[in-house]
């Protein structure tokens, strides 16, 4: 059995694995030789989400869109947008012809992550265009400006144009109502996909080269128009499809080009170069450094490593730059073909600083487009918020006040948030109750002020802390303290996903010039943001806004590319606020002593952790079993729909579908008639990777699967359940991040030593709210890991694009 880790615990190598198949030095198989099953057909009965792109696919080299086993399947593996948790187009069909037009919320989020980047592009280029008198001023001083801009010209008296109104009296916000959230999959016009005959030629072309022909609707619709010409003009253009591995496009290529193929074609060099950060974006970096990258180029059967970059980098597919290193005694590197966006530095003083930086030792590195761009978008946004003056809400006084009704951290961060554009918040799950107070007092002065966490479960778990209800009957218990009674309560507090908030299904919409419209942003869970996401949120705020980003730091990070909270953490650009309260009761004690490394006993008068040996695989999954549909249950009170399982993986025997099968047999037996699925069925919906919405199977029909997911009817159509549709019985730990269950089942068998890291454990035993049961084989491991073995490094820029916004004394 083998339960592959997380992609937030994998590391560069890991990410970017080496094989050993070169073109043209032995005539292995064409790719899909070895078919498209997935262990027998067993995932197309269980509903798997299917992504072989990730780095645990690299345990399979032998069959195209073969599923990946590992946490990067499925929800884990996807911080791309446009792509389904298999890392096909949204657009793609199941059986390889074009899909029917809809259009999915997960499509709507798309839509507007795509009108924010243009509009974040749009903003980058004003800045480098001349300015207009006046054109960059705002709100007041855009007023005055005009104000005497018409006496100047004579259209109104001094008189009229400068006497002030009196004042209107301030009113405490009004009590936002939520809109309500679309149909997460509803069918509907306006969807366009590739074309029947686009998909069709491709199909022909992945024939001939002998590809699965079910990759012809994934490539139709990632290529574009003229995708047939294009695979066959560069046969290794077949590797933008997720799951295909470079060993498997080189017998493509050599398919199609026979004697013209070979390990030296800078076709070749170029598209192993590019998957490769793809690869590594997936375990969680948003750059390569450029030795390592060479070097897994040279294992990858790549004769020039440094031909294949220079290739990349002039056509357009990877960009280089050029960061600045602390180490003493580093020796200076230059980055292929200049360094990238780094380079290029004018003006009069341009050879000075050429000559200084060739003294200066540096880090090359080399990234994809998207992510470079949403890194530095997202240091412009964070040194906006920084450097700016908050909206003046209410006066000094105002907030003193509110800081005074407040306690201990709660009205440091009331003051923190009154002279601040930024403001960073740590806790663990106790703390919660001081952003809740923090959005109380704000709208009592008036302010606009929301929060969003990551996914459906942070946002009910916050909603239900603070005062409100979750969102559906059977919401995970949020597990946390009671709201403090100390703070003015200005309704319930208004909380969103962040996924909601930006493509406007949730919380208060945009203004007319396409900002939030809002004065205060509190993202909850904030470890797991990454940098895309942090991006759009960041670009999307108005001028005078404040944002205040709260988590605990002990956490797993994003599944998607970054690790922007830590990586603020560390920067030290903006106020930080440690919460004093203790998460409460043996839990809280345990789970406090995971975060500083220390896995000890604790006094359990009630039962609330229980430590279950298993020898072997079989006895984890019955002892799984029995606990969840017998003795909690019976000795803890906690009912079998309140109890989370959470393991390492999702394949293996002790995966989240082996156990998944197993307590479908317990609790609700059936055929699966519906997909593998029965009414009744505990189920998570992944509508976009990353996303992860629990619900249960109502019916199904032709229509598609019907569940109820987050107090929403949901139907995902036929062709989407395969890909987004999993039992939800059993969860990997960043499915389960966010959420917060009475009951909490961690398995952990012999053979997953190598996926626990102490943040792994942390986030695993930090879901149980009131009794934790923990079946495990590792034995020694366990404690272990809590003490040494700590996150994997991710390589990223946002620190060095945020050393200018530190603190110089």
């Amino acid at each position: 059995m083998s339960t592959e880790p997380e992609p937030a615990h994998e590391d560069t190598a890991a990410a970017v694995d080496a094989g050993p198949e070169t073109p043209g030095a032995t005539s292995g198989p064409a790719p899909g030789a070895a078919g498209a099953a997935d262990e027998g057909g067993a995932g197309a009965s269980d509903g798997t989400a299917r992504t072989a792109s990730s780095p645990a696919a690299d345990a399979d080299p032998g069959s195209l869109g073969r599923e990946a086993d590992g946490e990067s399947s499925g929800e884990a593996s996807g911080a791309r947008s446009g792509e389904t948790p298999g890392g096909q187009p949204e657009s793609a069909g199941a059986e390889g012809d074009a899909a029917p037009a809809q259009v999915s919320e997960a499509e709507a989020e798309l839509a507007a992550q795509r009108l924010e980047r243009e509009r974040i592009e749009r903003r980058k280029a004003e800045k480098q265009g001349p300015i207009e008198a006046g054109g960059k001023l705002s709100g007041t001083a855009a007023d005055l400006l005009a104000a005497v801009r018409a006496v100047e010209s004579g259209e109104k008296p001094a008189a009229t144009v400068f006497a002030e109104p009196a004042p209107a009296p301030r009113r405490a916000a009004p009590e936002p109502a939520r809109p309500p959230r679309p149909v997460a999959a509803e069918r509907a016009a306006g969807s366009v996909g590739p074309t029947p005959e686009a998909v069709q030629a491709v199909r022909r072309v992945l024939a001939e080269g002998g590809a699965p022909e079910a990759l012809a609707p994934q490539a139709a619709a990632l290529l574009g128009e003229g995708a047939e010409d294009a695979l066959r003009a560069d046969p290794w253009r077949l590797l933008r499809v997720g799951g295909v591995r470079p060993e498997q496009a080189d017998g493509f290529a050599r398919a199609l080009l026979g004697a013209a193929c070979g390990p030296d074609d800078e076709r070749r060099g170029r598209a192993v170069t590019v998957w490769l950060l793809e690869q590594a974006a997936l375990a969680g970096h948003t750059a390569l450094e450029l030795p390592l990258l060479t070097a897994t180029l040279a294992e990858r059967g790549v004769p020039d490593p440094d031909a294949a970059v220079q290739s990349a980098l002039a056509e357009g597919e990877a960009l280089a730059f050029q960061d600045a290193l602390e180490e003493p005694g580093a020796r200076p590197a230059s980055a292929p073909g200049g360094s990238g966006m780094a380079a290029g530095a004018g003006g009069p003083d341009g050879a000075e600083a050429a000559e200084e930086d060739e003294e200066r030792p540096v880090r090359v590195l080399i990234g994809l487009e998207r992510f470079a761009l949403a890194e530095e978008s997202l240091a412009d946004g964070l040194a906006r918020l920084v450097n700016s003056t908050p909206k003046q809400d209410g006066s000094a006084a105002d907030w003193e006040r509110a800081a005074d009704a407040a306690r201990g951290a709660a009205a440091d961060l009331v003051r923190a948030v009154a002279g601040h554009g930024l403001v960073l918040h740590t806790g663990g799950e106790a703390s919660l109750a001081e952003p809740a107070a923090l959005l109380r007092a704000a709208r009592a002065l008036g302010l606009r002020a929301w929060a969003a966490a990551p996914g459906v479960l942070g946002r009910d778990r916050f909603t239900a802390l603070a005062g409100g209800a979750p969102s559906a009957p059977g919401t995970p218990d949020p597990g946390g303290p009671p709201a403090p009674e100390d703070s003015d309560s200005a309704g319930p507090t208004p909380a969103v996903t962040v996924a909601g908030l930006l493509a406007g299904t949730e919380g208060p919409g945009r203004d007319a010039d396409g900002a939030l419209d809002l004065d205060l942003l509190v993202v909850l869970d904030a470890p797991h943001l990454d940098v895309e996401a942090g991006a759009l949120l960041v670009e999307s705020l108005p001028d005078g806004a404040r944002l205040v980003l709260a988590g605990d730091p002990s956490v797993l990070w994003s599944v998607g590319p970054g690790r922007v909270f830590a990586d603020l953490l560390a920067a030290r650009i903006c106020p930080q606020v440690a919460s004093r309260l203790p998460d409460p009761g043996p839990l809280g004690e345990l789970v406090s002593g995971i975060g500083i490394g220390e896995l000890g006993q604790v006094e359990a008068p009630g039962k609330e952790v229980v430590i279950v040996p298993v020898r072997d695989a079989g006895e984890a999954v019955h002892r799984t079993v029995q606990l969840v549909a017998d003795s909690v249950p019976r000795a803890i009170g906690v009912p079998a729909e309140d109890t989370q399982v959470i393991t390492p993986g999702h394949g293996g025997a002790v995966g989240t579908r082996a156990l998944n099968a197993a307590l479908k047999q317990r609790l609700n037996p059936g055929p699966g008639r519906f997909g593998g699925f029965d009414p009744g069925d505990r189920v998570v919906h992944s509508p976009v990777p990353g996303r992860v919405l629990p619900g249960r199977v109502v019916t199904a029909d032709a229509d598609g699967l019907h569940l109820s997911c987050a107090g929403e009817d949901v139907v995902v159509p036929p062709e989407l359940v395969e890909r987004t549709v999993r039992h939800g019985w059993a969860l990997t730990a960043h499915q389960a991040m966010g959420g917060r269950w009475p009951a909490v089942v961690v398995v952990l068998p012999g053979d997953a030593v190598r996926a626990l890291s102490r943040p792994w454990i942390y986030t695993a035993f930090g879901r149980a709210a009131r009794h934790l049961s923990v079946v495990q084989g590792v034995e020694q491991a366990l404690p272990r890991a809590v003490a040494e073995v700590p996150a994997k490094p991710r390589t990223t820029r946002l620190p060095v694009l945020l050393a200018p916004q530190a603190p110089t004394d």
